[in-house]
């Protein structure tokens, strides 16, 4: 049985990872980069980790029922400067003619039953494989946003003191870096260099910020959105990326950042 998270980190205000001050000031901009399926295949988890140590992904969330999970976990264990959350896996669905047909199911969406259990078993698994909570929780193809999984969702992440993608207050979660449209057709303006900078000169404000992505190289991936994925990749690589970021005043941080501010004396991250 996991227990609640009270204390993420010491309150002598040492951070285990950085060992560096980290002094929350008004007006500054925090960005928390955060690739989602981790886990899910060899070439994903490939792109993710180029997107961390190469570009500006500083987080990313681990789909725990997938074959390469133990490879991203043994990755993110040797390297703590990757925060690392939880993608609820409960089915995939893909756009074909004029609808949305169901690809795979992990359980029925509208049993609440099954779904608190099989999010125990996920995060479970999560633990197992990291020996801690995740840094935050959000799930595949946003099914937490629909009840009863959001009910679901919001109670376990309260219990546990993490936050739920697009239901913190304090976090604005950008979601449209994405390479296809609603229906599942190609989009690639939106996950273009310019549509980036764009995003880091508009769609940052003040506080903290939260962009999804979705890097990987697609040798090995069978889903409907796969070509993007290395389009995504190129893009959050691009040095010219980071320069507008410094260019802007914008800091790059994690999840782990974000939940120290919440535990560590006088609104001061170490």
């Amino acid at each position: 049985m996991l227990a609640e998270r009270k204390i993420l980190y010491p309150v002598d205000g040492t951070d285990p990872r950085i060992n560096a001050p980290i002094v929350r000031m008004n007006g500054e901009k925090y960005l928390i980069v955060n690739a989602d399926d981790f886990g899910q295949s060899p070439g994903i988890n490939r792109g993710i980790i180029e997107a961390h140590e190469h570009g500006i992904v500083t987080s990313a969330s681990l789909m725990t029922r997938w074959s390469a999970a133990g490879e991203a976990a043994a990755y993110a264990r040797e390297h703590p400067t990757l925060s690392v959350g939880l993608h609820l896996d409960l089915g995939e669905w893909v756009y074909r003619d004029t609808g949305w047909v169901q690809l795979y199911t992990v359980i029925a969406l509208d049993d609440r039953d099954a779904i608190q259990s099989e999010i125990s078993r996920q995060l479970e698994t999560f633990h197992a494989l990291l020996g801690k909570l995740p840094d935050h929780i959000n799930s595949h193809q946003h099914v937490h946003m629909r009840e009863p999984v959001r009910s679901v969702a919001l109670e376990v992440c309260q219990s546990f003191g993490i936050p739920l993608r697009n239901f913190s207050s304090e976090l604005n979660y950008f979601t449209k870096f994405y390479g296809q449209t609603a229906e599942g057709l190609p989009f690639p303006s939106y996950i273009s260099l310019e549509w980036l900078i764009e995003i880091l000169t508009v769609h940052v404000p003040n506080g903290w910020t939260v962009l999804t992505c979705h890097p990987g190289y697609v040798d090995d991936v069978n889903t409907m959105y796969r070509l993007e994925r290395f389009e995504e990749l190129k893009v959050l690589c691009d040095p010219r990326v980071k320069a507008v970021i410094a260019e802007l005043g914008i800091t790059l941080r994690s999840f782990q950042d974000w939940q120290f501010l919440h535990t560590a004396p006088n609104g001061t991250l170490r």
